[in-house]
Formats: structure tokens, C-alpha cells, sequence
């Protein structure tokens, strides 16, 4: 199968797990989104602040338009926490050739509770499903929170480092 079904131009691919629905992002999504990312905190490892409304809109236009490039399939999902009907944080892959680079956060309400775990593995099992051979993620060296849910998600340090980050990998079946 090809990667490009995750293309996110079309509908979209919902994933599930036990409590959480992985949907695919939307321009819609901003409003709901500010209020989970906004938390200065988030940005600590990840770079950045927060953004309002208009900039989250703005930038989720961008990304859900799609990777200039058409050999990079830019994939972007909201993670929804069935319990309490919302949306609590974000996966993402870019996808080039059979290699995914993936990224997640959750919003600090949601923290602690399993949903960074839940989400990763699956979107590293939806990803396998469709051809992707390797992921990979980059994490800060002392983010222990996001390199317990590479380990949860199945990646594994490599002992390289990309702009401070250690670069984490798993090489998936199939």
C-alpha cells in the first residue's frame, strides 16, 4: 500500500485506541486547539509559545494543504479523548519514502494519565499499516516524560543527536 492514502488533502483516516480517536486535523480544530496548547509549559522542550486563535488557524491551513514537496506527506491528527468529548493534544508523521518522523503533545490537563502512550503506539501501528518501515522521533535529552513514550511507542535512543535532541528509531515489521 501507499503512504500517500494518509494524505491529509482528502478525508482522512481515523485511528482508535482504547480511549482515544486519532482524527484527522482540520482548520476547525484552532479554536479548541489554543485552549489545550496554550499552556507556556508545553514549549519548554518543544520550542516556541503559544499561539492565539488566528496564528493556530493560520498554521493548521498550511499544514493541512500539504507538503509542498510531493515526495513529503505531511500527516497531522488531533488527539480526541472519547470520555470527555474534546480534543486534547496532537500526533504528527512526516512521512518521506518509507521513513516517518513523528512528533506528539498533550495538553498539561491530560498529562500523566497514559494518552502520549496511547496515542504514539497508535499512530506507529496506523503508520505500519501502510508501508512505513522506520520511525523516527527527536527528543530532548532531558524531556523523560516524551522519551518514555518513544519506549512505550516502540523506538528505541540511536546515541545520535539532531540540534540537541537525541534521535530515537524502531524499524517496524512488514
Amino acid at each position: 500500500m501507499s503512504v500517500t492514502m494518509f494524505d491529509n488533502s482528502g478525508p482522512g483516516k481515523v485511528f482508535s485506541g482504547a480511549r482515544i480517536d486519532l482524527e484527522p486535523l482540520r482548520v476547525e480544530h484552532a479554536e479548541e486547539m489554543a485552549g489545550v496548547l496554550g499552556d507556556p509549559a508545553l514549549h519548554r522542550f518543544i520550542g516556541g509559545a503559544p499561539e492565539d486563535v488566528e496564528h493556530l488557524r493560520a498554521r493548521y491551513a498550511r499544514m493541512t494543504a500539504g507538503s509542498p514537496d510531493p515526495a513529503v506527506h505531511w500527516l497531522n491528527w488531533v488527539i480526541r479523548l472519547r470520555e470527555e468529548h474534546r480534543s486534547v493534544g496532537t500526533v504528527q508523521a512526516t512521512v518521506e519514502g518509507g521513513t516517518a518522523e513523528i512528533a506528539w503533545v498533550v495538553g498539561t490537563p491530560w498529562q500523566g494519565r497514559g494518552i502520549a502512550v496511547e496515542a504514539a503506539r497508535v499512530l506507529v501501528a496506523g503508520l505500519a499499516a501502510y508501508g512505513v518501515r522506520s520511525v523516527v522521533a527527536h527528543i530532548h535529552p532531558d524531556h523523560t516524560a516524551s522519551a518514555a513514550v518513544a519506549r512505550a511507542a516502540g523506538l528505541a535512543p540511536t546515541g545520535e543527536r539532531q540540534d540537541g535532541e537525541v534521535r530515537w528509531r524502531a524499524e517496524l515489521g512488514g
